[in-house]
């Protein structure tokens, strides 16, 4: 620890416990500074020493925490991190076999196809591990016709991991919902949620008491030949849910076909190569 008492000239003696006190009150550092001025003054009494000395380390002692405190909190990032090797350590301990099954590939039973949302994680909502859900998510979970980003999961995860279920989650109080209603301008945003505004102005009235974008999205999904085909031949499930961000709670949209309405849109929509 520096001495500071020694860039003090000795003329200015009689003035440095006061002058401790007042470098005291603006102490940022770990520096106890009156605890130096007592030991080193003789003008200062043995009652006073012990007094000035006391409290003054004690105060410092508090601040010196809540600045080393505000200085080194990690940001957010640096906490995930973390969080994260703790949680590959305790998830290798529970389940030892996880690790190396999935460096060996993937075969996942669900696709979801949800609301970029952060309140919306759709493996921790189901309650699944690493793995099991193959996922697409965007702003308002909308589904283009002409998407290919969509279309290349959607293909991918159909013919070739060959999922058993197709999972179009919407979820309440969303933004993309909520600004589709609304009239503002939102840039690039503006002709992503196109969709939705067309459902806006064919059903305005329902729109406004509920959200429902899903089942349109399911009908979409349906229309898809790679979609339809599995549907006829192995049995592949479309479903519509709604995530209630609330409760966490999800609820299921009835979208179930009969036979004949599948091989209809076989009819309809399949192309061959």
């Amino acid at each position: 620890m520096m001495n500071l008492a020694r860039l003090v000239p000795r003329s200015q003696s009689l003035f440095r416990p006061l002058a401790a006190v007042r470098d005291f009150q603006g102490c940022t550092g770990s520096l106890h500074l009156p605890l130096i001025r007592a030991r080193t003054e003789p003008v200062i009494g043995q009652s006073q020493r012990l007094s000035l000395s006391t409290s003054a380390s004690l105060s410092c002692d508090k601040h010196d925490m809540s600045q080393a405190e505000t200085n080194y909190s990690p940001d957010r990032f640096t906490t995930a991190l973390q969080a994260n090797k703790e949680w590959a350590a305790r998830t290798a301990l529970e389940h030892p076999d996880l690790f190396p099954t999935l460096a060996n590939g993937q075969s996942p039973e669900i696709l979801w196809i949800g609301c970029s949302d952060s309140r919306c994680p759709e493996t921790v909502v189901l309650g699944l591990k690493p793995g099991d859900v193959f996922v697409h998510r965007n702003i308002a979970n909308i589904l283009h016709a002409g998407d290919l980003s969509s279309g290349a999961v959607i293909e991918y995860a159909v013919r070739h991991l060959r999922v058993n279920h197709i999972v179009l989650s919407g979820h309440t109080k969303c933004g993309g919902i909520a600004a589709a209603l609304g009239n503002k301008q939102l840039g690039i945003l503006d002709p992503w949620l196109l969709p939705l505004r067309q459902i806006r102005e064919q059903n305005l009235a329902l729109l406004q008491t509920m959200s429902p974008e899903d089942a349109t999205g399911v009908k979409l999904l349906k229309s898809k030949g790679v979609v339809l085909e599995a549907m006829h031949e192995r049995g592949l499930q479309v479903h519509g849910l709604i995530y209630d961000v609330a409760c966490g709670m999800l609820r299921d949209i009835d979208t179930k076909d009969s036979e004949e309405e599948i091989k209809r849109r076989l009819v309809a929509f399949k192309t061959e190569a």
